[in-house]
This record gives C-alpha cells, structure tokens and sequence, in this order.
C-alpha cells in the first residue's frame, strides 16, 4: 500500500476542493521528504533577507501549502505546521 501525499491551501483553510494530490510513494521517508520540500520551497519564495522568523511563519501558515500523508501501511503523523516552524527558525535565526 502507497503513501499518498496530499497538498492542502492554508489560504483557503477547509476548502476540500483545494486539495490536489502531489503523488504516491512507496516508502514513508520518501513520502515526508515531499512533504518537507513542499513546506521548504513555500518558505524559500516568502523569504527575504533580515525576515524574522516568526514573520516567515505567519505568512506561511496564512497562504503557504500544507502537505500530509494518508495511506501506506503505517500511519505517518507529520506536522507541516511544526516542520515550518523549525525551518523557520533555521532561516532567520530568532
């Protein structure tokens, strides 16, 4: 049984019809590495030099992309919101 990763719109919060499929894999390392590029391209174009952290992450979890896994054998819990914060962090310190 595949991981399905799925893409849902932070700007358009609960609106199923939003939702696109990003793709299938068959190991659940491959499927949170897409969600973790997923989150990590969205932080990467809102960036700009000198941002504050917590300013990246507002504007990430107000209009960026928010992946999750459903499917496979195991269930995976992955929080983009928890994975975009630490990244955050990474990029523009405190």
């Amino acid at each position: 049984m595949k991981y399905r990763v799925l893409i849902d719109d932070n700007f358009h919060f609960m609106d199923e019809s939003a939702r696109y499929q990003l793709g299938e894999f068959d190991t659940r390392k491959a499927a949170v590495a897409a969600c973790k590029k997923v989150v990590d391209d969205c932080l990467t174009a809102t960036y700009q030099l000198g941002m504050p952290a917590a300013t990246l992450l507002l504007q990430y979890k107000m209009s960026g992309d928010d992946p999750w896994i459903a499917g496979g054998r195991t269930p995976v819990k992955f929080s983009a919101w928890s994975y975009a914060e630490a990244r955050a962090l990474e990029m523009c310190g405190s």
